[in-house]
């Protein structure tokens, strides 16, 4: 409990350019209902649906439910029926906005300006809807750890917005759920006995269906077991991803809250599926919904989320799947966590192999019995055809695929089962699906119809590179089934949207990432056809699926820490995630290059880590209110999200990135005027009551870091402690990139008295290693202590002292020299660069070894290709082209990081004497 080593981890993100506020006016005036149109000249089949925002007057109270109807019927256009106005009112609102939906012509909502208590009217949008191993692959594990402390979710009511429910699922099942608590008011509009204590509500928000809201596509029911779903043995598809199925929360309780159908999911019905959730009572709500990016106050999930927080119910929505390009998320509000997609350690093999007996892993659901004969090979593609490439329906009726394997490229707007439809259609008996060159290494394992796998970019050109190498291709595809240990994982996959944010660029969005690859969970039907069960489960991909597993630990949170505000939960959660993957490597995107910060956010969700921050950064809903009015909103714009009327010429406006949030997203500009930017953060203990956290910075090129004080001390549980950041941009740094990210880090415990004391009294006693899991950030050697003490001792102490920091692992060396060598000496320019396996034929171990940067092999794995060999540690020198600027990376054996003229003396100082010696001081 005392060291809670590397916590909390707040990433940095610092934009190198100018950035430009959105700002927007809105008039208002009054004048009597009779400005209205004669009603007699709408056509009401032209009505489109509006959300039309108000502010109440102060001097009307409404106490009972229907005066506020009736005040929102005043806004509507005056008719001769009420049964008219009962047609054109959609929806009343109470809690997340205050206003309605109702039909209107745009001239009968330009109108509505006019009228007192009016703030804003739009048509509303419809936005797109964005497991058997994940709790596990996330730490949590049954009769133990943080799931059993945390109650498996008891007593947690989880509303998930979607396509419905499927009641008679297994994975709905009430076995071990209490009932539901006594806040609970919703309904249940299921037929029959089918709700329960697992699923105590369930109501349909499309408009115009009567039907109960029962799931005819799929998606709610998997987003559904995703967050809550009860324990259910034996879960597979097709006999694969086999084990026993369980949500994030097995114990939680469900609310169900139908808002799609065919058309997708109507804005007005969202908000008022959030209206209703506020007043049943619900603790999370869960959103796998979004369209694009918009200003706040015109955007639907926004608006209705903050009406959610400030009931102090948490909300969790998807990122997107429109990335790997940058700016392509929606769902970016910082009341909002935002949730992208990554992989799990768990693959659904299934091999190419071509007749040259070259091999490519892919991945797919369907593994039917096959043939390992090999088969003829065509690309439909060859001649220019790009229909044929992508394999669009119809496209290869004309070309002879019969009884052929077919290489088929991914994108086109095309699913991907749908290529294999085509292949199948035209007489095709498989299938190798590429990637396009965006999405990388990112496959997916889906349910084809007919043999097929899903292969890299890279794959997929050496495929083509083959087909055209050879008059007679030939290949064929061998399932492997269920592959468990991918030490990659996790990997952000190519679809997750990345940021940074279009509409509050400050915001460091994405917030997390969490598993949405090839995710196990409850489906409606059977994808086998199998009759004889009702455990029917399907696997898909999407930030969908990483959603409900962000939404079902922030229950888990929420039953472990019921005094925990929204706020407190989201940053526990983004300052305790994991940055490095299950090989303790950087966690990398569909590229294998290291993710980047607007693909990873704070980093890879850790539940178990998450149930003990130490420190969390809070925020209470009415913080937001300077917030907003620094980014320029009008007061109009402000009162729509917030519900009350708003003038921000009487608000502190503060700037995004002083809002008190677990990132920082700094913007310095190219004059000295904006060369330095001071910030302000308050961090609360919920950690030992008598506490001390120590800062440690991740400097990142081009940008000094000071943090003021340079140490917090607690006393209590809850008190909070205020410290300031000052981020100074050097000028002629040389950093040419728009963009540069670090981390700041507070460490707690480990005080340098304590530190040395323990020191003093270990060499006493005669240690002969001494291992220190703590560390604060970079000092000069006069200045750290335990340098200090480690030259004083260092005749003492005779084996490797290690000094491991902040969940990376770096190494205080003794400072005797070991050899030191440069593999590139006799023009083995592969070696020079230490690629994967160029040192196994080069005597370097135990040495220092030299290594140039580039040649497209990634930092830290030229320390690996070091490491695999022997060698003790390793200075990565520059390229004439990278100058003096240097990287701090994660490593996997002591190294450090010198510019290109340092590479040079290094490289002199070998060629100068015959037995060159090294080492490296931290």
């Amino acid at each position: 409990m005392e060291n809670k080593m590397g916590r909390p981890n707040i990433p940095l993100l610092f934009i190198l350019t100018i950035a430009c506020m959105f700002s927007f006016t809105l008039a208002t005036a009054h004048e009597p209902e009779s400005s209205w149109e004669s009603n007699a000249d709408i056509d009401q089949s032209n009505l489109d649906t509006y959300i039309v925002h108000l502010n109440q007057p102060n001097r009307r109270v409404f106490t009972h439910s229907e005066d506020l109807e009736s005040w929102y019927q005043s806004f509507l256009p005056p008719t001769t029926t009420s049964m008219n106005k009962q047609s054109r009112m959609v929806y009343s609102y109470r809690n997340v906005i205050s206003g309605f939906a109702a039909r209107f012509s745009p001239q009968e909502a330009k109108a509505l300006e006019k009228k007192d208590g009016f703030v804003s009217a739009r048509p509303q949008k419809v936005l797109p809807l964005h497991t058997t191993h994940s709790p596990s692959f996330l730490g949590l594990h049954q009769n133990l750890g943080f799931w059993q402390g945390s109650n498996y979710g008891k007593g947690v009511i989880i509303g998930v917005l979607d396509t419905g429910i499927t009641p008679s699922h297994p994975s709905f099942s009430d076995e071990g759920v209490p009932p539901p608590p006594a806040k609970w008011k919703g309904k249940c509009e299921l037929n029959g006995t089918m709700c329960n204590n697992k699923l105590i509500g369930a109501r349909n928000f499309v408009s115009g269906s009567t039907e109960p809201p029962i799931d005819d596509e799929g998606h709610g029911t998997h987003t559904s077991s995703t967050a809550a779903g009860n324990y259910v043995e034996g879960a597979n598809v097709f006999c694969h991803a086999n084990g026993t199925a369980a949500g994030m929360a097995p114990l939680a309780h469900l609310a169900i809250y139908k808002v799609c159908g065919e058309t997708g999911c109507g804005e007005s019905d969202i908000l008022a599926a959030m209206d209703t959730a506020v007043e049943d009572g619900v603790d999370v709500l869960s959103l796998s919904i979004g369209g694009w990016s918009s200003p706040f106050f015109d955007d639907g999930i926004a608006i209705g989320a903050f009406g959610a927080i400030q009931k102090g119910i948490f909300v969790s929505c998807s990122a997107g799947n429109s990335g790997p390009v940058n700016a392509s998320l929606s769902n970016e509000a910082p009341w909002i966590l935002t949730v992208g997609a990554s992989t799990i350690d768990r693959s659904i093999r299934a091999m190419a192999v071509l007749g040259n007996l070259v091999l490519f892993d892919g991945e797919s659901l369907f593994q039917p019995p096959m043939s390992f004969d090999l088969l003829p090979l065509v690309y439909a593609g060859t001649n220019g055809d790009q229909n044929a490439a992508l394999c669009r329906p119809g496209s290869l009726n004309n070309t002879d695929v019969e009884g052929k394997v077919v290489l088929c490229e991914r994108g086109g707007g095309i699913a991907r089962i749908a290529k294999g439809q085509t292949v199948k259609d035209a007489g095709g008996v498989a299938m190798i699906l590429m990637n396009q060159e965006q999405d990388g290494y990112s496959t997916l394992a889906d349910a084809h119809v007919l043999p097929a796998t899903h292969v890299g970019y890279k794959a997929g050109q050496d495929v083509k590179a083959y087909i055209n190498s050879t008059s007679s291709p030939m290949a064929t595809i061998i399932f492997q089934g269920t592959v468990i240990g991918v030490d990659y994982a996790p990997m952000v996959t190519s679809f997750s949207s990345r940021g940074p944010s279009l509409a509050s660029p400050g915001i460091l969005k994405p917030d997390i990432i969490g598993p949405g690859v090839s995710i196990l969970a409850a489906w409606p039907i059977s994808v086998e056809n199998n009759t004889n069960t009702k455990a029917t489960f399907n696997i898909i991909s999407g930030t969908s699926m990483s959603c409900p597993h962000l939404s079902g630990i922030a229950a888990l949170l929420k039953s472990a820490h019921p005094e925990w505000s929204p706020a407190a939960i989201k940053s526990a959660i983004m300052t305790t995630a994991d940055q490095l993957n299950l090989d303790k490597m950087p966690i990398v995107d569909e590229r294998f290059l290291p993710a980047d910060i607007f693909a990873l956010g704070a980093g890879h969700v850790n539940p178990s880590k998450a149930d003990d921050p130490g420190l969390v950064y809070d925020i209470q809903p009415d913080d937001y209110i300077p917030y907003l009015c620094g980014l320029g909103y009008t007061d109009q714009d402000v009162s729509v999200i917030v519900q009350r009327t708003i003038n921000c010429s009487q608000v502190s406006s503060i700037p995004e990135a002083e809002l008190n949030y677990p990132s920082f997203a700094i913007i310095l500009g190219s004059t000295p005027q904006t060369y330095t930017m001071t910030y302000t953060r308050t961090v609360t203990n919920v950690g030992p009551a008598n506490s001390s956290y120590y800062p440690a910075i991740y400097e990142v090129p081009g940008v000094v870091l000071s943090v003021e004080p340079s140490r917090l001390d607690f006393s209590e549980v809850n008190e909070n402690l205020t410290y300031q950041v000052t981020f100074t941009r050097l000028a002629n740094s040389g950093v040419s990139v728009p963009y540069v990210q670090g981390a700041l880090v507070w460490i707690s415990g480990c005080g340098e008295s304590d530190i040395l004391a323990a020191m003093d009294t270990a060499i006493e006693d005669g240690v002969d290693v001494l291992s220190l899991f703590l560390g604060g950030g970079s000092s000069p050697f006069f200045a750290d202590v335990i340098v200090q003490h480690l030259v004083q001792f260092k005749r003492e102490l005779s084996l490797v002292v290690q000094l491991q920091r902040h969940y990376t692992e770096t190494w205080i060396l003794p400072v005797d020299l070991f050899p030191l060598v440069y593999a590139g000496m006799n023009g083995d320019q592969n070696a020079a660069l230490c690629g994967p396996g160029s040192l196994n034929n080069t005597d370097v171990q135990g040495k220092v070894v030299l290594c140039e940067r580039g040649g497209g092999i990634a930092r830290i794995a030229k320390r690996q290709t070091v490491k695999d060999a022997g060698g003790a540690a390793m200075i990565l020198m520059n390229q004439q082209q990278n100058g003096n600027i240097t990287i701090a990376d994660f490593h996997v054996l002591p190294a450090t990081h010198v510019g290109y003229d340092a590479g040079l003396a290094v490289k002199a100082y070998i060629n100068s004497i015959s037995s060159p010696m090294a080492t490296i001081i931290f």
